[in-house]
């Protein structure tokens, strides 16, 4: 049976609230994707993620921004280790510590497969003047918030 556009299951939506929809589940398998190209489980990818975006975290931050236990992040940190996408390093800032860096490689790697996809969209919005682009920019803001809105307000953002 042909769903109309803006039809999910049995709720009407606008056709933008439909498509909004595929892109969150194409994003989860476009971070498939990405794990099996860096050979990692979902768990590690999102460190991954946090170690690429923001660069040598502790483990202990590493754990508070992936919401386990630094004895859960210990294995992360372990199985990364092992198959060459971070190494522990000492902490410049406390000499008891350490910082779990990633690897240079693996981040090319990593970006490898993003960045045509970064771009492509980049390039998606080039295609539009500068009011539409704001307007884009705004309504996308506006679908961030409602998200926000809807965490309770301990969750990490």
């Amino acid at each position: 049976m042909q769903q109309n556009p803006g039809q999910r299951g049995s709720v009407d939506v606008h056709p933008a609230t439909a498509l909004l929809r595929e892109i969150l589940d194409l994003t989860g398998d476009f971070e498939r994707h990405l794990g099996r190209e860096l050979t990692v489980n979902p768990t590690d990818l999102e460190a991954m993620e946090e170690l690429i975006r923001d660069g040598a975290l502790s483990p202990t931050e590493l754990a508070k921004r992936l919401g386990i236990s630094t004895a859960a992040v210990t294995t992360v940190v372990d199985r990364l280790t092992a198959v060459g996408h971070v190494t522990r390093e000492p902490n410049p800032a406390d000499r008891r510590g350490v910082l779990v860096v990633p690897a240079p490689a693996s981040v090319q790697r990593a970006m490898a497969t993003l960045m045509p996809m970064i771009l492509g969209m980049d390039s998606v919005l080039g295609g539009f003047d500068e009011e539409q682009q704001d307007t884009i920019t705004e309504y996308l803001g506006r679908v961030a918030a409602v998200y926000r809105d809807q965490l309770p307000d301990d969750a990490e953002l």
